[in-house]
């Protein structure tokens, strides 16, 4: 699996933070986030197998092979117990991995959870995307097409499949860990409704609305995403330290 790490220094035992990606893109999109985040926190974006810079891994894997390959690189890199923020189909993998290896995740942090229940479908799903696009910051054109070129239709078309029947909604009741949902102001992918419904379902759960942002908020409103996450993190950090 590869992955990028900040330099930066931090205090040291700060919360590790992990960045999860979404269906068919890689880390690439998240560095702005993951710059943002660096100067507080130590801060690894990952790719997960099959995606961006991984290898691959021989098959199309499902949402449980790819939590499980997440949490043996979280193990093997010394970054248990760390802050995992997932955007868009990486919450899925988040969240299977937080029901799953408990110990490994602090926290969670969820960009726009898919998949919605109420449009548990291809067509819809594409219809959201297609209404979406129009408020993404363009400059991730170029990022988001070389990611598909890594991934590969054939990967891309078949995670996207099992996306669409990870039931997260079922899952989420069985997360621990305190988590933040957030979603965008203007994105139709994950509306207010379902991110509510996601929070409410949480034991330990809490919503925000990204101001202005579209579905990736992690590249088209690092500001405003961060405003609300770094916060979130202290908080969860000071619990630790009492």
């Amino acid at each position: 699996m590869h992955s990028r790490q900040s330099r930066a220094p931090v205090s040291p035992g700060a919360l590790p933070v992990v960045l999860v990606h979404g269906l068919a893109v890689s880390h690439r999109y998240l560095m702005p986030l993951a710059a943002r985040l660096s100067s507080s926190y130590p801060v690894s974006a990952v790719d997960l197998p099959g995606f961006g810079l991984s290898g691959e891994p021989g098959h199309v894997l499902d949402v449980a092979e790819l939590a499980d390959w997440l949490a043996d690189w979280l193990v093997t890199t010394g970054r248990a117990s760390a802050a995992l923020i997932g955007n868009s189909f990486g919450c899925q993998v988040a969240v299977d991995l937080a029901v799953r290896h408990p110990e490994l995740v602090r926290c969670l942090v969820l960009v726009g959870p898919t998949m919605d229940p109420w449009a548990r479908g291809a067509a819809r799903q594409a219809l959201r995307w297609l209404r979406n696009l129009r408020h993404e910051d363009p400059v991730q054109l170029p990022i988001i097409l070389r990611d598909l070129r890594d991934a590969g239709i054939d990967r891309a078309l078949g995670t996207l499949r099992i996306a669409l029947r990870d039931p997260i909604e079922r899952k989420l009741p069985a997360v621990s860990a305190p988590t933040l949902v957030t979603r965008g102001a203007v994105e139709p992918v994950v509306p207010q409704r379902w991110a509510a419904q996601a929070a409410d379902l949480l034991p330990r759960g809490e919503l925000a609305v990204v101001p202005g942002s579209p579905h990736n908020a992690n590249y088209s409103a690092t500001h405003e995403l961060a405003v609300l996450v770094l916060p979130f993190l202290r908080r969860v950090s000071a619990v630790d330290s009492e």
